[in-house]
């Protein structure tokens, strides 16, 4: 889709490989991309403090930006961001830092993610029990846990609560509070 259509020009992601076959290609972000979006997450949470906000919540999901860095399927880089599993989260964990460098430590701070891609290859619960550990010394005060997002191809078997045994995973193993969404129907 063309920015004429209402598409975003330039589209930026962790590499140059489109979502999907007919995607617009994106343009894989530099260390001053990088930079910039590290610092405006920072001036996000400013002005949410600002505004008398108490909850901030870091979206890292749905194939997002940070999610497609946490992706092995979406983040084809070499460099200190790409590979492995400490490199591909390097992102996120500058992002937390700039967010909490702005929003107050008695005020919770939520982490969207992925807890997993469905897809082989993709980023797992293993990775995201990991990832919570990893995040809760940042200062992440809840890992929020959905699923999916990264590739068009996953089989995600959606049902009732399909995505609360994520949560258990990551708050039994990664040690911190977690939450779930999705098909949520019932109080049990």
């Amino acid at each position: 889709m063309e920015v004429a259509d209402g598409g975003w020009r330039p589209i930026l992601a962790p590499s140059a490989s489109p979502f999907a076959p007919e995607s617009i290609r994106p343009r894989a972000l530099d260390a001053a991309g990088l930079a910039r979006i590290v610092e405006a997450f920072g001036m996000a949470a400013r002005r949410a403090r600002e505004c008398g906000y108490k909850v901030l919540e870091i979206h890292a999901a749905h194939g997002y930006l940070l999610h497609e860095f946490l992706s092995p399927l979406s983040n084809q880089r070499s460099d200190d961001y790409g590979g492995p599993f400490e490199n591909r989260t390097r992102l996120l964990r500058e992002v937390v830092a700039a967010v909490r460098k702005e929003w107050p430590q008695d005020f919770p701070l939520f982490l969207r993610i992925s807890a997993s891609d469905w897809s082989q290859g993709g980023w797992a619960l293993e990775d995201s029990i990991a990832l919570g550990r990893m995040v809760k010394p940042l200062g992440v005060d809840l890992v929020d846990c959905s699923s999916g997002g990264a590739v068009p191809q996953a089989q995600i078997p959606v049902g009732t609560g399909y995505q609360v045994p994520f949560a258990a995973a990551v708050r039994q193993h990664g040690g911190g509070m977690t939450g779930a969404v999705g098909m949520i129907t019932s109080p049990q």
